[in-house]
């Protein structure tokens, strides 16, 4: 009897463990204002069992000022739910739909500010509240792809109605990327609660918006999968009902998807650090030049915009060298666009496990250093890095590349391999001479052999000390 009560507090302890590793999401939606929500909802489900979702909450926004399409969202849960047993075969974790329908709420119908101040409660921003009392000391993403007035009524009730230490708690948990400002209750968040954590594109416009690197048409990248014919063959047909949920392609493919994609915990993302880089772009924390506004070809709505009063985590430029065209590349969309095949290889393999079986289909490989991940070296000494001991689930033949993410660290020069880093497992560099302690982050990227190829990765920050 003692022994099975050991067996059972360890079975609680570790799943607690779990738990604790995910990260709780929370969604804002003005889904049916574009199809690119509902293809936004549709990856966003496959992934379902890599965080603990907390709320899918329709909203407004610029582009859908008076209805909060909570249906949908319903709609393509419970096709969700018809494909989550065949997806438990492949991953553990995903959430039944029963659980999800219990997480979606409605927002006011009100377009931005119109909908906070006294009397603009809706079952969408209490629950919001609700999220952030919750006794859980993990941090709540909230991915706002549309108006963000419901997390605004949320925060002005809180700010409201609690007293100054008990908000700053709440607010404390907040990590909001919103995309760009689909209705001006987004730059009143920005302002009134200055310490929330904040990534985004500011204004309206979107021309320079980081998020577009998910569906920019790019020289010297891969644009192949993001085409009209890749999403039909590999996300809507013959991919069970849940792919049919998938939209044909309007304004672009799902311009909202950048907000979860960093929080997949693929070795390569770090949320909490925005400027280390990831599948959802690179940021930095400044605050951005205003520049005026340009005619927005989307939508002809008056508005205006004003100065950022505080830092943001904003647009960042990434600088690589293409090896489809031979050229190099540099800016902010660069930060996406540099892993859009891997991450669309990655979609459609999960679009696959929602019919196939486990030996059908093809599953990530899972790197291992034989080392730290945080190195402290001298100059000019030399040190291994080391991969040896990765695995693939399937069996599959791996390839290797250890690559320098230049613009994550903080020493400003590239840093050579020798040999070249490319096909080994195990490489060798030599640190840099350096005057003050620089970081250099090395990225190990594993890619299996399988179809589609699939990939993941080690980060290891080396700290050069003179």
């Amino acid at each position: 009897m003692k022994y099975l009560y050991f067996l059972l507090c360890l079975f609680f302890l570790v799943i607690h463990e779990t738990n604790a590793q995910k990260r709780r999401v929370l969604v804002l939606t003005d889904i049916e204002a574009d199809p690119d929500d509902a293809q936004s909802l549709v990856r966003f489900l496959t992934y379902s069992s890599q965080w603990d979702i907390e709320g899918l909450i329709a909203t407004t926004s610029i582009h859908q000022k008076n209805w909060a399409a909570v249906e949908t969202i319903h709609t393509i849960v419970d096709a969700y739910g018809k494909v989550q047993p065949n997806l438990l075969k492949h991953e553990s974790g995903y959430p039944t739909a029963l659980f999800l329908k219990t997480k979606i709420k409605k927002g006011l119908e009100k377009y931005g500010m119109e909908g906070v101040g006294e009397g603009k409660d809706s079952e969408g921003s209490d629950w919001i509240i609700k999220v952030l009392e919750t006794n859980d000391a993990r941090p709540v993403w909230v991915c706002v792809w549309g108006g963000s007035n419901c997390l605004a009524q949320a925060l002005w009730k809180i700010q409201k109605t609690k007293s100054g230490e008990q908000a700053e708690k709440l607010y404390k948990k907040l990590r909001v990327y919103t995309i760009s400002d689909q209705d001006d209750s987004n730059p009143w968040i920005r302002k009134t609660f200055p310490r929330i954590f904040f990534v985004v594109s500011p204004g309206y416009t979107y021309q320079n918006a980081t998020w577009r690197g998910i569906n920019a048409k790019a020289e010297g990248f891969n644009n192949e999968v993001f085409s009209n014919q890749w999403l039909t063959d590999n996300i809507q047909q013959r991919h069970s009902i849940l792919g049919t949920m998938y939209p044909d392609v309007a304004y672009g493919m799902e311009g909202d998807t950048p907000t979860f994609m960093g929080l997949i915990p693929n070795g390569l993302n770090d949320p909490e650090n925005p400027n280390f880089g990831g599948w959802g772009g690179r940021y930095e924390l400044y605050i951005p030049t205003f520049e005026a506004p340009k005619p927005n070809p989307y939508f002809k709505v008056p508005h205006t915009e004003e100065p950022e009063t505080r830092p943001i985590w904003t647009n960042a430029n990434d600088s690589l060298f293409s090896l489809i065209d031979k050229k190099s590349h540099a800016g902010n969309l660069e930060t996406i666009l540099r892993w859009r095949e891997d991450f669309q290889n990655d979609f459609a393999a999960r679009m696959d496990w929602t019919t196939k079986s486990f030996h059908e289909a093809n599953h990530p490989p899972s790197p291992k250093l034989n080392h730290s991940d945080h190195i402290t070296v001298k100059s000019g000494e030399q040190f291994f890095l080391d991969a040896k001991g990765t695995t693939d689930p399937d069996g599959d033949a791996l390839s290797y590349v250890w690559m320098q993410y230049r613009e994550a660290g903080t020493y400003p020069a590239n840093v050579s391999f020798r040999p070249y880093a490319a096909n080994m497992y195990r490489v060798p560099f030599t640190a840099p001479k350096v005057e003050s302690a620089k970081t250099i982050h090395f990225i190990l990227k594993v890619t299996d052999k399988g179809t589609p190829a699939l990939s993941r990765y080690k980060r290891v920050i080396v700290t050069v000390i003179p």
